[in-house]
Protein backbone atom coordinates (compact mmCIF):
# COMPACT_ATOMS: atom_id res chain seq x y z
CA UNK A 1 0.00 0.00 0.00
CA UNK A 2 1.42 3.38 -1.11
CA UNK A 3 1.54 6.48 0.60
CA UNK A 4 -1.50 7.92 -0.95
CA UNK A 5 -3.77 5.12 -0.03
CA UNK A 6 -2.34 5.14 3.29
CA UNK A 7 -3.65 8.55 3.21
CA UNK A 8 -6.89 8.13 1.15
CA UNK A 9 -7.80 5.28 3.39
CA UNK A 10 -7.15 7.15 6.73
CA UNK A 11 -9.40 10.10 5.66
CA UNK A 12 -12.11 8.01 4.36
CA UNK A 13 -12.01 6.27 8.53
CA UNK A 14 -12.10 9.88 9.72
CA UNK A 15 -15.05 10.72 7.51
CA UNK A 16 -16.61 7.56 8.46
CA UNK A 17 -16.13 8.14 12.29
CA UNK A 18 -17.75 11.88 11.73
CA UNK A 19 -20.53 10.71 9.79
CA UNK A 20 -21.59 7.88 12.54
CA UNK A 21 -20.85 10.72 15.33
CA UNK A 22 -24.61 10.87 16.61
CA UNK A 23 -25.46 7.34 16.00
CA UNK A 24 -22.33 6.51 17.93
CA UNK A 25 -23.16 8.85 20.67
CA UNK A 26 -26.47 7.25 21.08
CA UNK A 27 -25.61 3.54 20.94
CA UNK A 28 -22.92 3.98 23.42
CA UNK A 29 -24.53 6.32 26.26
CA UNK A 30 -27.37 3.50 26.09
CA UNK A 31 -25.27 1.00 25.93
CA UNK A 32 -23.15 2.49 29.31
CA UNK A 33 -26.67 2.59 31.02
CA UNK A 34 -27.86 -1.43 29.54
CA UNK A 35 -24.73 -2.54 31.90
CA UNK A 36 -24.30 -0.25 34.36
CA UNK A 37 -23.88 -2.66 38.11
CA UNK A 38 -23.02 -5.39 35.73
CA UNK A 39 -19.94 -7.98 35.96
CA UNK A 40 -21.26 -10.25 33.49
CA UNK A 41 -23.66 -10.43 30.44
CA UNK A 42 -27.07 -12.13 31.93
CA UNK A 43 -30.56 -11.91 31.02
CA UNK A 44 -31.21 -8.16 32.22
CA UNK A 45 -28.08 -7.24 30.05
CA UNK A 46 -29.71 -8.46 27.22
CA UNK A 47 -33.19 -7.45 28.00
CA UNK A 48 -31.89 -4.23 28.06
CA UNK A 49 -29.28 -4.58 25.00
CA UNK A 50 -32.36 -5.70 22.94
CA UNK A 51 -33.96 -2.19 23.91
CA UNK A 52 -31.13 -0.09 22.79
CA UNK A 53 -30.42 -2.03 19.35
CA UNK A 54 -34.28 -1.27 18.46
CA UNK A 55 -34.43 2.65 20.07
CA UNK A 56 -31.00 2.63 17.61
CA UNK A 57 -33.43 1.66 14.80
CA UNK A 58 -31.73 -1.61 14.19
CA UNK A 59 -35.23 -3.35 13.78
CA UNK A 60 -36.73 -6.03 16.18
CA UNK A 61 -36.46 -8.86 13.76
CA UNK A 62 -32.94 -7.93 13.02
CA UNK A 63 -31.97 -6.93 16.83
CA UNK A 64 -34.23 -10.55 18.03
CA UNK A 65 -31.51 -12.50 15.20
CA UNK A 66 -28.45 -10.48 17.15
CA UNK A 67 -29.76 -11.41 21.08
CA UNK A 68 -29.62 -14.91 19.84
CA UNK A 69 -26.58 -15.04 18.68
CA UNK A 70 -25.06 -13.25 21.37
CA UNK A 71 -27.19 -15.96 23.86
CA UNK A 72 -25.56 -18.82 22.24
CA UNK A 73 -21.67 -17.07 22.96
CA UNK A 74 -22.73 -16.84 26.66
CA UNK A 75 -23.92 -20.42 27.08
CA UNK A 76 -21.20 -21.80 24.93
CA UNK A 77 -18.49 -19.88 26.69
CA UNK A 78 -20.24 -20.06 30.41
CA UNK A 79 -19.27 -16.55 31.21
CA UNK A 80 -18.92 -13.41 29.35
CA UNK A 81 -18.10 -10.11 31.13
CA UNK A 82 -20.20 -6.84 30.10
CA UNK A 83 -16.33 -5.40 29.09
CA UNK A 84 -16.41 -8.13 26.17
CA UNK A 85 -19.93 -7.47 25.05
CA UNK A 86 -18.55 -4.83 22.58
CA UNK A 87 -16.79 -6.56 20.99
CA UNK A 88 -18.53 -9.55 20.67
CA UNK A 89 -21.49 -6.89 19.11
CA UNK A 90 -19.28 -5.79 16.63
CA UNK A 91 -18.28 -9.31 15.40
CA UNK A 92 -22.00 -10.67 15.40
CA UNK A 93 -23.13 -7.35 13.64
CA UNK A 94 -20.39 -7.82 11.07
CA UNK A 95 -21.12 -11.57 10.73
CA UNK A 96 -24.71 -11.00 9.95
CA UNK A 97 -23.94 -7.85 7.60
CA UNK A 98 -21.85 -10.64 6.00
CA UNK A 99 -24.34 -13.20 5.61
CA UNK A 100 -26.67 -10.81 4.33
CA UNK A 101 -24.36 -10.06 1.05
CA UNK A 102 -23.49 -6.61 1.88
CA UNK A 103 -20.11 -7.10 0.45
CA UNK A 104 -16.45 -4.83 1.58
CA UNK A 105 -16.07 -2.46 -1.19
CA UNK A 106 -13.17 -1.29 -1.64
CA UNK A 107 -12.43 0.56 -4.81
CA UNK A 108 -14.68 2.40 -7.63
CA UNK A 109 -14.41 -0.58 -9.81
CA UNK A 110 -17.33 -2.41 -12.82
CA UNK A 111 -17.32 -5.04 -14.16
CA UNK A 112 -15.39 -5.28 -17.15
CA UNK A 113 -17.20 -8.15 -19.26
CA UNK A 114 -19.30 -5.21 -20.97
CA UNK A 115 -20.07 -1.79 -21.07
CA UNK A 116 -21.71 0.46 -20.55
CA UNK A 117 -23.06 -0.67 -16.80
CA UNK A 118 -26.20 0.82 -15.87
CA UNK A 119 -27.56 1.95 -12.71
CA UNK A 120 -30.99 2.51 -12.47
CA UNK A 121 -31.79 4.55 -9.38
CA UNK A 122 -34.76 4.71 -7.59
CA UNK A 123 -36.57 6.13 -4.69
CA UNK A 124 -38.67 8.25 -2.85
CA UNK A 125 -38.50 12.53 -3.65
CA UNK A 126 -36.63 13.96 -0.57
CA UNK A 127 -34.29 11.42 0.20
CA UNK A 128 -31.27 12.21 -1.53
CA UNK A 129 -31.65 10.65 -4.94
CA UNK A 130 -30.82 12.81 -7.54
CA UNK A 131 -27.71 14.44 -5.12
CA UNK A 132 -26.17 10.71 -4.56
CA UNK A 133 -26.35 10.37 -8.69
CA UNK A 134 -24.55 13.49 -8.84
CA UNK A 135 -22.05 11.88 -6.11
CA UNK A 136 -22.12 8.50 -7.43
CA UNK A 137 -20.92 10.38 -11.22
CA UNK A 138 -18.48 12.33 -9.32
CA UNK A 139 -16.75 9.23 -7.80
CA UNK A 140 -16.84 7.42 -10.89
CA UNK A 141 -15.25 10.08 -12.77
CA UNK A 142 -12.15 10.38 -10.09
CA UNK A 143 -12.17 6.78 -11.07
CA UNK A 144 -11.12 7.54 -14.41
CA UNK A 145 -14.78 6.15 -15.98
CA UNK A 146 -16.68 7.82 -18.75
CA UNK A 147 -19.68 8.73 -17.14
CA UNK A 148 -24.12 10.02 -18.46
CA UNK A 149 -26.67 10.87 -16.89
CA UNK A 150 -30.02 9.90 -18.11
CA UNK A 151 -32.76 12.68 -16.13
CA UNK A 152 -35.89 10.00 -16.79
CA UNK A 153 -37.77 11.77 -13.88
CA UNK A 154 -39.80 13.59 -15.93
CA UNK A 155 -42.58 14.20 -13.68
CA UNK A 156 -40.74 16.98 -11.54
CA UNK A 157 -39.34 19.89 -13.83
CA UNK A 158 -36.99 20.28 -10.56
CA UNK A 159 -35.10 16.59 -10.98
CA UNK A 160 -34.32 17.22 -14.16
CA UNK A 161 -33.21 20.87 -13.73
CA UNK A 162 -31.46 19.18 -10.62
CA UNK A 163 -29.38 16.44 -12.25
CA UNK A 164 -28.51 19.09 -15.16
CA UNK A 165 -26.94 21.43 -12.74
CA UNK A 166 -24.85 17.81 -11.22
CA UNK A 167 -24.06 16.92 -14.67
CA UNK A 168 -22.34 20.49 -15.38
CA UNK A 169 -20.45 20.59 -11.70
CA UNK A 170 -19.25 17.62 -12.37
CA UNK A 171 -18.48 17.35 -15.97
CA UNK A 172 -20.58 14.44 -17.04
CA UNK A 173 -23.73 14.67 -20.15
CA UNK A 174 -27.40 14.61 -19.12
CA UNK A 175 -29.38 12.97 -21.38
CA UNK A 176 -32.86 14.55 -20.80
CA UNK A 177 -36.38 15.51 -22.70
CA UNK A 178 -39.42 17.67 -21.95
CA UNK A 179 -40.70 17.62 -18.74
CA UNK A 180 -43.76 15.42 -19.03
CA UNK A 181 -41.91 13.18 -21.81
CA UNK A 182 -41.98 9.39 -21.59
CA UNK A 183 -39.86 8.27 -18.85
CA UNK A 184 -38.93 5.14 -20.76
CA UNK A 185 -37.95 7.33 -24.36
CA UNK A 186 -35.18 9.47 -21.89
CA UNK A 187 -33.89 6.03 -20.95
CA UNK A 188 -33.37 4.40 -24.18
CA UNK A 189 -31.87 8.02 -25.69
CA UNK A 190 -29.36 7.79 -22.74
CA UNK A 191 -28.53 4.15 -23.42
CA UNK A 192 -28.44 5.04 -26.87
CA UNK A 193 -26.02 7.82 -26.37
CA UNK A 194 -24.17 6.11 -23.77
CA UNK A 195 -23.32 3.26 -25.78
CA UNK A 196 -22.46 5.30 -28.97
CA UNK A 197 -19.86 7.36 -27.04
CA UNK A 198 -17.73 4.71 -25.38
CA UNK A 199 -19.09 5.16 -21.82
CA UNK A 200 -18.31 3.20 -19.17
CA UNK A 201 -20.80 3.47 -16.74
CA UNK A 202 -24.79 5.40 -16.96
CA UNK A 203 -26.77 6.24 -13.81
CA UNK A 204 -30.96 6.99 -14.59
CA UNK A 205 -32.91 8.71 -12.59
CA UNK A 206 -36.76 8.09 -12.09
CA UNK A 207 -39.72 9.35 -10.80
CA UNK A 208 -39.76 8.75 -6.59
CA UNK A 209 -43.73 8.11 -6.75
CA UNK A 210 -45.28 5.93 -4.07
CA UNK A 211 -48.68 6.79 -3.81
CA UNK A 212 -49.51 4.85 -7.38
CA UNK A 213 -47.87 1.93 -6.47
CA UNK A 214 -48.91 0.07 -9.69
CA UNK A 215 -47.98 3.17 -11.98
CA UNK A 216 -44.64 2.75 -10.12
CA UNK A 217 -44.36 -0.77 -11.52
CA UNK A 218 -45.74 -0.37 -14.87
CA UNK A 219 -43.22 2.79 -15.01
CA UNK A 220 -40.21 0.91 -13.95
CA UNK A 221 -40.98 -2.20 -16.60
CA UNK A 222 -41.33 0.02 -19.38
CA UNK A 223 -37.99 1.25 -18.62
CA UNK A 224 -35.98 -1.89 -17.99
CA UNK A 225 -38.09 -3.15 -21.35
CA UNK A 226 -37.13 -0.26 -23.56
CA UNK A 227 -33.36 -0.37 -22.10
CA UNK A 228 -32.87 -4.24 -23.12
CA UNK A 229 -33.55 -2.85 -26.51
CA UNK A 230 -29.91 -0.92 -26.87
CA UNK A 231 -28.74 -3.10 -24.33
CA UNK A 232 -29.68 -6.96 -23.48
CA UNK A 233 -28.46 -7.09 -20.25
CA UNK A 234 -29.55 -3.53 -18.67
CA UNK A 235 -30.00 -2.82 -16.01
CA UNK A 236 -27.11 -4.11 -14.54
CA UNK A 237 -28.14 -2.68 -11.03
CA UNK A 238 -31.60 -0.97 -9.19
CA UNK A 239 -30.56 0.90 -7.08
CA UNK A 240 -32.55 2.01 -4.06
CA UNK A 241 -31.73 5.21 -2.26
CA UNK A 242 -33.27 5.78 1.19
CA UNK A 243 -32.70 8.67 3.77
CA UNK A 244 -30.90 6.72 6.97
CA UNK A 245 -32.22 10.07 9.16
CA UNK A 246 -35.92 8.73 8.78
CA UNK A 247 -34.94 5.13 10.78
CA UNK A 248 -37.53 2.38 10.38
CA UNK A 249 -40.02 4.53 7.95
CA UNK A 250 -36.81 4.16 5.47
CA UNK A 251 -37.30 0.18 5.86
CA UNK A 252 -40.94 0.67 5.15
CA UNK A 253 -40.24 2.87 2.15
CA UNK A 254 -37.70 0.03 1.56
CA UNK A 255 -40.24 -2.95 1.28
CA UNK A 256 -42.83 -0.86 -0.64
CA UNK A 257 -40.64 -0.17 -3.33
CA UNK A 258 -39.12 -3.73 -3.31
CA UNK A 259 -43.04 -4.70 -3.47
CA UNK A 260 -42.94 -3.27 -7.33
CA UNK A 261 -39.15 -4.02 -8.49
CA UNK A 262 -36.40 -6.11 -7.62
CA UNK A 263 -33.84 -3.93 -5.95
CA UNK A 264 -30.41 -5.28 -6.24
CA UNK A 265 -28.52 -2.59 -4.06
CA UNK A 266 -28.81 0.39 -1.62
CA UNK A 267 -27.53 3.78 -0.80
CA UNK A 268 -28.27 4.98 2.66
CA UNK A 269 -27.81 8.57 2.63
CA UNK A 270 -27.84 11.44 5.70
CA UNK A 271 -26.00 8.92 8.08
CA UNK A 272 -24.05 12.30 9.38
CA UNK A 273 -27.33 14.24 10.61
CA UNK A 274 -28.74 11.35 12.52
CA UNK A 275 -28.48 8.89 15.78
CA UNK A 276 -30.27 6.65 13.57
CA UNK A 277 -27.19 4.99 11.69
CA UNK A 278 -28.14 1.14 12.92
CA UNK A 279 -31.24 1.50 10.94
CA UNK A 280 -28.20 0.18 7.87
CA UNK A 281 -28.07 -2.82 9.42
CA UNK A 282 -31.66 -3.87 9.91
CA UNK A 283 -32.56 -2.41 6.19
CA UNK A 284 -29.65 -4.96 4.76
CA UNK A 285 -30.54 -7.78 7.31
CA UNK A 286 -34.60 -7.58 6.55
CA UNK A 287 -34.32 -7.12 2.13
CA UNK A 288 -31.71 -9.69 1.84
CA UNK A 289 -30.08 -6.54 -0.39
CA UNK A 290 -26.28 -5.07 0.08
CA UNK A 291 -25.62 -1.82 1.31
CA UNK A 292 -23.69 -0.58 -1.28
CA UNK A 293 -22.61 3.08 -0.67
CA UNK A 294 -23.38 5.77 2.41
CA UNK A 295 -23.79 9.02 2.58
CA UNK A 296 -21.98 10.46 5.53
CA UNK A 297 -21.92 14.68 4.50
CA UNK A 298 -22.72 17.27 2.05
CA UNK A 299 -18.99 16.92 0.08
CA UNK A 300 -18.16 14.97 -3.00
CA UNK A 301 -16.25 12.48 -1.65
CA UNK A 302 -18.82 12.25 1.90
CA UNK A 303 -20.74 9.57 -0.90
CA UNK A 304 -18.97 6.30 0.18
CA UNK A 305 -18.32 2.56 -0.50
CA UNK A 306 -19.81 0.16 1.91
CA UNK A 307 -17.26 -1.82 3.76
CA UNK A 308 -18.85 -3.40 6.55
CA UNK A 309 -16.01 -3.77 8.68
CA UNK A 310 -14.85 -0.50 8.53
CA UNK A 311 -18.52 0.37 9.51
CA UNK A 312 -19.17 -1.99 12.18
CA UNK A 313 -15.45 -0.68 13.47
CA UNK A 314 -16.54 2.81 13.59
CA UNK A 315 -20.04 2.45 15.51
CA UNK A 316 -18.03 0.72 18.20
CA UNK A 317 -14.96 2.53 18.64
CA UNK A 318 -14.68 3.85 22.00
Amino acid sequence: MGLFDIFSKKKKEETLDKGLEKTKASVFDKLARAIAGKSKVDDDVLDNLEEVLITSDVGVDTTLKIIERIEQRVARDKYVSTGELNAILREEIAALLAENNSEDNAEWDLPTDHRPYVILVVGVNGVGKTTTIGKLAWQFRQAGKKVYLGAADTFRAAAVEQLCIWGERVGVPVVKQQMGSDPASVAFDTLQSAKANGADVVLIDTAGRLHNKVGLMNELKKIKDVMKKVLPEAPDEVMLVLDGSTGQNAFEQAKQFAAVTQITSLAITKLDGTAKGGVVIGISDQLKVPVKYIGLGEGMEDLQLFDRKDFVDSLFKN
